[in-house]
């Protein structure tokens, strides 16, 4: 129990000072929500996508990924198209608009885990790498 205990506790701090649990600014310091920042990233980085892959990368509901993609339309930075060839498939892609939100929020987040990796002593930058590659893996569903 005292395993469970310390990692909830070990977690609970890392969100905090991280940042993620304030649901209306990153953890860099903009006022984005969160899950529209990472729909963001995965946009810039691979284009348009169809909105159940995104749903899939972001690991959300198909219904909490479309109210999310309304949003970014709403904001100016996405948009939908139907998917060629499938009748109801949907891509969503950025707007400029939303390239250039993605491009700013990402200079943002460069500069902050610059500064966090900055405060990591050389020697164990390796060790918090694979210490959270094994918390993603022990937290994905078998």
């Amino acid at each position: 129990m005292a395993d469970e205990r310390d990692l909830q506790e070990a977690v609970a701090r890392f969100v905090r000072a991280f940042g993620l649990h304030q649901p209306d600014q990153t953890p860099c310091g903009r006022p984005v929500p969160v899950s529209e920042a990472h729909a963001l990233g995965e946009l810039a980085r691979d284009g348009a996508l169809r909105q159940s892959d995104l749903a899939q990368r972001l690991r959300l509901e198909k219904s909490t990924t479309s109210r999310l993609v309304t949003q970014l339309i709403n904001r100016g930075w996405a948009e939908r198209t139907p998917a060629p060839g499938d009748g109801r498939g949907v891509l969503v892609q950025l707007t400029p608009t939303g390239r250039n939100a993605a491009e700013q929020l990402a200079t943002a987040r460069a500069a902050r885990f610059a500064a966090i990796l900055d405060r990591v002593p050389d020697a164990e930058r390796a060790s918090v790498l694979r210490a959270l590659e094994i918390l993603t893996e022990a937290t994905d569903d078998p």
